[in-house]
């Protein structure tokens, strides 16, 4: 079953409490959202597996705001249905401790003390006066703040406002977290700490992130929703998104130098094509237009993309070709760009 899949129009109400959808922890049917006479979500419908690690993509106006916030409890639809562990987001008493969230501009009061503040939005998520202090000083240790529990928040820099932010966002152990934009604004290093961390928790509850780093979610994402005009567009396993899973891409360096330093092209005959056709588990070989590309599809209940690569190369280095690059898949940049206006 993949992280992401299409909604039946015959899917069940909500859950009675304690008898929730196994395998599902976010439920968008037939979700429209209007801003006036502006549609922002379109009759949205999709799932969100239970444990997994989910982008949700579009383009500026594509609704990943408004679809997020509506996951979050900040907006409700005006027709169909949101459930996040089978409640409404707005069933606080349901969600309490069990849904985090990190707005993207996540502003903290600047007069409270990073202690204070943690401390409070443990306690509004129920948690009991001990366990609440037990948990923020975790989840601030977790984001290397532990030296800041007396500073006040105000005096935070950027970067250490935002670890703040995500370890409020963690505070008990929500089954569900939504990060809106976690790394926008912050330095390399800190954002690639911010990333390890998103990693970690895989497995461990549901993430949602919403951003307009293609690059980074291709990294974190187990699976993506890729949003346009309120609509969506495309969804699955990162891996069939990008085709990781059904293809591989050989960049080639075709221009030469001769022994009086001239440029020439390598003729694309000596490309050994019936060698790379008789790979196992390949379906196709094509030479893309700009010619230096190399595109191998095959079919992954045959072979895997390793031993394409492999075999591919192994044919390749035998016709003394200079290999530039490899990669799995587009990317999923260039399949967002082919797929949103």
């Amino acid at each position: 079953m993949s992280e992401v899949e299409s909604v039946a129009d015959s899917a069940s109400p909500v859950a009675p409490k304690g008898k929730r959808t196994a395998e599902t922890a976010i439920l968008f049917e037939g979700v429209t959202k209007r801003f006036g006479q502006k549609v922002a979500v379109d009759k949205t419908s999709f799932r969100i597996k239970k444990g997994s690690v989910c982008g949700l993509i579009g383009p500026n106006g594509a609704g990943k705001t408004t679809s997020f916030s509506m996951m979050a409890g900040y907006l409700d639809p005006n027709e169909g249905m949101v459930q996040v562990l089978d409640y409404g987001p707005r069933q606080l008493d349901g969600l309490r401790g069990k849904l985090g969230v990190l707005p993207q501009d996540a502003l903290l009061p600047a007069s409270d003390r990073v202690g204070e503040f943690l401390l409070h939005m443990a306690l509004l998520q129920g948690l009991p006066a001990q366990k609440a202090e037990q948990s923020a000083r975790a989840r601030l240790a977790e984001v290397e703040g532990v030296d800041w529990w007396n500073t006040r928040c105000g005096a935070l820099s950027h970067g250490m406002a935002k670890r703040v932010a995500f370890a409020q966002a963690m505070l008990g152990e929500p089954e569900v977290v939504l990060l809106d934009e976690p790394t926008a604004g912050l330095d390399p290093r800190v954002a690639y700490e911010m990333r390890m961390l998103i990693k970690r928790l895989r497995g461990k509850c549901t993430v949602v992130i919403s951003s307009h780093n293609l690059q980074e979610l291709e990294q974190i994402c187990d699976a993506a929703i890729v949003l346009d005009h309120g609509s969506v567009v495309a969804q699955g396993r990162m891996s069939e998104l990008t085709a990781a899973s059904s293809e591989v891409r050989i960049t080639l360096k075709m221009s030469r130098r001769d022994q009086n330093g001239s440029v020439y092209r390598v003729p694309e005959g000596d490309l050994p094509m019936q060698a790379l056709r008789e790979i196992i588990g390949v379906t196709a070989v094509n030479f893309e237009a700009d010619g230096s590309e190399l595109v191998l599809n095959f079919d992954r209940k045959l072979a895997e993309a390793e031993v394409v690569i492999g075999c591919a190369l192994s044919a390749l280095l035998q016709r003394q070709m200079y290999i530039s690059a490899v990669s799995k898949g587009r990317g999923l940049e260039a399949r967002v760009m082919d797929l949103t206006d």
